[in-house]
């Protein structure tokens, strides 16, 4: 793929990339001294799926190479599982003992309260030009970013050749009705997972989103509205309660009781037929010797949807009044070879514009590519409303009793969005 296309997909102008490379003149946040002796303390979630060490080995040696070309500053990263990271640096927050960063899920609400520092205030220029704006966007609260892309991730339908050709399917399916009949093809060969659909607490909000977009709707509306309980909404949770839930097609594990952690896992062990996956999968499942296709994900009816983007958070805390101490370590963090060695330790996308073009030059990378032209037009989370933390967290802990067998789709909707309808109204008061 030629460079000028790579720049359309990431939907990136020229004079914001020569910006990014030309400017030579520091923001605020990394001007003058340390003042004395610093530790840095950050928080950040773990992406290893198989158990590894592999996130703690990065920002180690991360942590290593700053200090050594920043004497006087130290870095002291504490790494959580992503089923406790954010609950953890809220009750650090809570308690008064907020971090100097975190690398989360969320940012808005800490950016409403007037906890964290603006991305203006801490980074250099070439730095803040240099994230892909669609990503840059979303970290916004009132037109001021405050929550800087860390990692990002499209999704694709990841299937098992062998067990397609075992039951006799050819391709990936389009259509939801397709995806049923080749689950149901699936189960009669024995397949322990003919579909994965993992709605457990641990990443809840994104499998549900999948569907969302694939039902032709979302978390919201054309006007910002929260709307989870939309007739396409209802109607997609409709279809997984029926046609894949109840006939037994999910698996022996009951949808909210199953994380993408281990339904990962299982695909990577070659139990599972089909499941919606990030980037990571790809690595997981090569280890084990799994044969995989990738596709988008079906739609239902066929026609094309966006993808589920999704980016993950860095943000800087005022608390401790690190700001140029902070400054300093994320200008050396977003550095394009310290971006791309994380994007490359995971199979993730990187977030700026730079790194972006070098994984799209690259053929060791064309696996990744697919996820990497989906990221211009894909929809994320309402990530700029302050009540999304709680709001998603409500999801993760709620969504899967919609496919439950004594639960009706409609009913479980409705009262997540009636939630999430207060919750967003008390978060503007």
């Amino acid at each position: 793929m030629e460079r000028a296309v790579q720049r359309r997909y990431l939907g990136l102008t020229a004079a914001v990339a020569a910006l990014a490379m030309a400017t030579t003149v520091s923001g605020c946040g990394t001007v003058g001294g340390t003042g004395g002796d610093v530790t840095l303390k950050l928080v950040a979630a773990d992406y290893n799926l198989d158990g590894g060490d592999g996130t703690k080995k990065y920002w180690d040696k991360l942590a290593k190479k700053f200090e050594a070309k920043n004497p006087g500053i130290k870095v002291d990263v504490q790494i959580y599982s992503w089923d406790d990271v954010d609950r953890k640096v809220g009750e650090m927050v809570k308690a008064g003992e907020a971090p100097d960063m975190a690398q989360i899920g969320a940012y808005a609400d800490y950016a409403a309260d007037g906890k964290l520092y603006s991305v203006p205030e801490m980074l250099s220029i070439p730095t803040q030009a240099n994230f892909v704006n669609a990503l840059a966007e979303t970290g916004k609260v009132n037109r001021v970013q405050y929550g800087m892309p860390f990692v990002a991730s499209t999704r694709q339908l990841f299937y098992n050749k062998t067990l397609f050709e075992k039951a006799g399917i050819s391709g990936a399916p389009e259509t939801w009705n397709e995806l049923a009949a080749d689950a149901k093809k699936l189960k009669g060969k024995g397949v322990n997972y003919p579909f994965a659909l993992p709605l457990g607490p641990e990443e809840a909000q994104a499998e549900t989103l999948n569907w969302m977009l694939a039902g032709g709707s979302g978390y919201v509306d054309d006007i910002g509205t929260y709307s989870l309980n939309s007739a396409d909404n209802i109607n997609a949770f409709e279809f997984l309660k029926t046609k894949l839930v109840m006939p037994g097609l999910t698996g022996p594990v009951a949808p909210g009781k199953l994380n993408r952690k281990a339904a990962f896992e299982a695909f990577a062990k070659g139990e599972v037929g089909m499941l919606n996956g990030h980037p990571s999968l790809m690595q997981q499942a090569e280890k084990n010797g799994v044969k995989y296709e990738m596709a988008p994900l079906p739609s239902s009816d066929g026609k094309a949807r966006p993808s589920m983007g999704v980016a993950d958070w860095m943000m800087g805390f005022k608390q401790n009044g690190h700001r140029k101490e902070i400054g300093k370590f994320l200008d050396f963090a977003f550095d394009d070879e310290n971006v791309l060695a994380f994007a490359d330790e995971f199979d993730l996308l990187p977030v700026t514009v730079s790194a972006s073009e070098k994984m799209a030059a690259d053929s060791k990378h064309q696996k990744v590519h697919k996820f990497l032209e989906a990221l211009s037009s894909s929809q994320s989370y309402p990530s700029a409303k302050t009540s999304w933390a709680r709001v998603s967290e409500n999801i993760k802990q709620e969504i899967g009793n919609a496919v439950e067998p004594n639960n009706t789709p409609g009913a479980v909707l409705g009262v997540l969005s009636r939630e999430a309808a207060a919750l967003d109204s008390a978060a503007l008061q």
